[in-house]
């Protein structure tokens, strides 16, 4: 499947959120999800499905002041 993940193009084999995550080594409850512009709540991942196209964003806090 073909996706732009923070602006990036990736060939992956993925078809939900979760495992997309998960291929990509992304861990942790604190990251924040959005496909397509719509935020994705944590619990919603494992069952969100990909499609081909679809623009994901990958979010983590940054420390720093």
């Amino acid at each position: 499947m073909k996706l732009i993940v923070n602006g990036q193009a990736l060939e992956i084999d993925a078809s939900t959120l979760a495992e997309l995550l998960a291929a990509l080594d992304y861990e942790g409850d604190w990251l924040a999800t959005a496909v397509n512009s719509d935020l994705v709540h944590k619990t919603k991942r494992a069952e969100f499905q990909l499609s081909d196209g679809d623009r994901i964003e990958i979010l983590s806090p940054m420390a720093g002041g």
